[in-house]
């Protein structure tokens, strides 16, 4: 028995789910672009900090995960993104 191929109709749509997906990586780069300008013109920090290094307290992680939750609510980031930058900063909370 031969295999079937693809139909030509689960070809576009296939392409138009690739293309809709370019589309909003493309938007979601230019949002995170125009943050990071409007941050560094108005001298207010919109984001998370970005740096690893240095002690950090406790609070102040705490305080970083509450934004990274109200910028993936406000869908600011991802899903996948939004995990990646919660499990880093859990990562960084000191144990007793």
């Amino acid at each position: 028995m031969a295999t079937q191929r693809t139909s030509f109709t689960k070809l576009q749509r296939d392409r138009a789910k690739k293309a809709k997906a370019a589309a909003k990586r493309e938007r979601r780069l230019e949002r995170s672009a125009e943050a990071r300008t409007a941050s560094d013109d108005t001298g207010v920090e919109t984001g998370v900090e970005e740096s690893h290094e240095g002690p950090i307290s406790a609070a102040e992680l705490l305080h970083e995960i509450e934004v990274t939750h109200q910028r993936f609510e406000a869908k600011l980031m991802s899903y996948e993104e939004f995990e990646e930058k919660k499990a880093e900063l859990l990562a960084r909370l000191p144990i007793d």
